[in-house]
């Protein structure tokens, strides 16, 4: 069954507004983390890696077609490179 309200995602179309996103979780953990499923990094990082394998079925949810071409390398590099970043 479809979900019907708006997806905000929808919008993240730019490496800034990416960002954007990121920042926010990073907010709203500080507000509300104590509501997290998922707050320490590894159970963060497994949630992740399950959503992502799950991901198709995620978007059948939806009603939506799961994107062809989404730019895996990118999101990778990304998160090796916030190990050691400063």
């Amino acid at each position: 069954m479809p979900n019907d309200a708006p997806d905000p995602f929808k919008e993240v179309m730019t490496r800034e507004s990416l960002a954007a996103v990121i920042r926010s979780l990073c907010d709203d953990l500080h507000r509300r983390g104590e509501e997290w499923e998922n707050r320490p990094v590894e159970d963060y990082l497994g949630a992740l890696a399950a959503w992502i394998t799950d991901s198709p079925g995620s978007y059948r949810y939806l009603g939506e077609e799961m994107p062809p071409d989404g730019d895996w390398t990118f999101f990778a590099r990304a998160l090796s490179a916030a190990v050691v970043y400063e």
